[in-house]
């Protein structure tokens, strides 16, 4: 967290309609607009991770863009940055804006759990997403050659094959019970075992993938609780050490990608370290896994609810491809990225010192009406579709991001294409989310079909 006596205050809010100044919406209770009326109704102090904001950031997002755009958060020491332009420039720019702790633990570890990943030996060396150093662009262009049109494409049936086999153990759920989660039995499951058959990763059960990775994901960018930590550590120690063995195997092909990793020659010449490696598949597999699984997770729960969406997308070409598309835009599983300044720098009209640590907020990014017209409507098709930041932008873009979008789109068309009368249940709006700083999606999305008549 930043000294008090070295931040900047972000600038006074302009006055309200009224004339009298308006209270900082983030610290103290928040007026926000009601349609038709004029009026504001509170909402609140603002922590990111309260349910109230999981489950429906945008109010907040609507307010710190428009009135507090570059906002530190007491509670994180982070600042908020959430116009789209700001964010957008913070990206391009990594000599000023560093990526270093983009991956850094959002909650201290306590000293037991850092001591038990210490004896698995656990230590992630910047790689990708946290790399500012010459070595980054080089280890980028093995990763993303396993990301490219061509494995893309190769992947398409490999989805489509694991996604009906999976839709089967849907449909008998159905048939025996008369519901079912389309997050456990589908969405979690799909895009970790498409990733082990792209990746040629072989000899582990999927379902230990997936817990390690979301594991990983609730320890670094979650707030648990010590005993919490314990747990969540002690898997996240496993999945390091597999990784390990995984990566120390010198007999893996030369081809595949923990071989061609470990094959990788440095700027210097040097052969890439195995920590370095480790790491990277650390990033790769939690990102290829986990963030597809919340993202199917949500475009599957946002069609069901939205009118003659789960028909379009089994019949109409192109139609699941645009729904997955505007949920990028504004309910991205990526809702965050961190940066961190190099120097002095004034953003968005705020003067920010050296080290301050900035969360950009994608999501909110993704609904800035000075890029996004109606930006609370789902529109696909809408001519700008693709600016969204929801992997990133510049030298550390997301390289899986097309690989992404096809297994959501594919997943979306086969369900609706072979289940057309399913219906969210009527519990679907108390189902949780997941509220990680960085990471938000539907925990749960249960279905049901309506009542066959004869």
């Amino acid at each position: 967290m930043l000294a008090s006596a070295t931040v900047t205050s972000a600038p006074d809010l302009a006055p309200s309609p009224s004339g009298t100044a308006a209270a900082c919406p983030y610290g103290h209770a928040a007026p926000s607009p009601v349609p038709g009326t004029g009026r504001r109704v509170p909402l609140g102090p603002l922590d990111l991770f309260d349910e109230g904001f999981v489950r429906d950031p945008h109010p907040w997002l609507d307010r710190l863009r428009s009135d507090a755009p570059v906002h530190r958060d007491a509670a994180t020491g982070l600042w908020l940055v959430s116009r789209y332009e700001d964010i957008r420039r913070v990206l391009l720019d990594p000599a000023a804006f560093r990526p270093d702790n983009a991956q850094r633990a959002v909650t201290p570890l306590g000293v037991p759990a850092l001591r038990l990943l210490a004896r698995a030996g656990f230590r992630l060396g910047p790689a990708l997403a946290d790399n500012a150093s010459d070595s980054h662009p080089g280890l980028r262009r093995v990763v993303t050659r396993f990301f490219n049109a061509r494995r893309v494409a190769a992947a398409v049936p490999v989805t489509e094959r694991i996604a009906e086999e999976l839709l089967t153990t849907v449909r008998a759920e159905l048939d025996t019970t008369g519901r079912s989660d389309l997050f456990r039995a589908y969405a979690h499951t799909l895009p970790c075992r498409v990733m082990m058959e792209v990746l040629g990763i072989e000899g582990l059960d999927a379902a230990a993938l997936t817990r390690w990775s979301d594991a990983s994901l609730e320890l670094f960018w979650g707030r648990p609780s010590p005993d919490r930590q314990l747990e969540l550590a002690a898997l996240v120690a496993e999945f390091h050490e597999w990784l390990t063995e995984l990566v120390g195997d010198r007999t893996a092909p030369a081809d595949g990608f923990v071989g061609a990793l470990a094959r990788h020659r440095l700027p210097d010449g040097k052969p890439t370290d195995p920590r370095t490696v480790v790491s990277a598949c650390f990033f790769v597999f939690v990102a290829g896994q986990s963030t597809t699984g919340q993202l199917i997770s949500t475009v599957l729960r946002r069609a069901l609810a939205e009118p003659g969406t789960w028909r379009r997308s089994a019949h109409e070409e192109g139609s699941a491809e645009k729904w997955v598309e505007e949920v990028l835009r504004r309910e991205p599983p990526v809702t965050s990225w961190r940066r961190v300044t190099a120097r002095p720098v004034e953003l968005g009209g705020t003067e920010l010192p050296a080290g301050a640590e900035l969360l950009l907020m994608l999501m909110g990014g993704g609904s800035d009406p000075d890029v996004f017209d109606d930006p609370g409507r789902m529109l696909p098709g809408r001519a700008n579709s693709r600016h969204h930041l929801a992997f990133g932008l510049g030298r550390h873009r997301c390289p899986g991001a097309s690989l992404a979008r096809t297994e959501a789109a594919v997943a979306l068309r086969a369900a609706a294409r072979r289940l057309p009368a399913l219906r969210l249940s009527p519990d679907a709006a108390r189902a949780p989310t997941l509220g990680l700083l960085s990471f938000r999606a539907p925990l749960r999305v249960p279905v049901e079909e309506p009542p066959r008549t004869s």
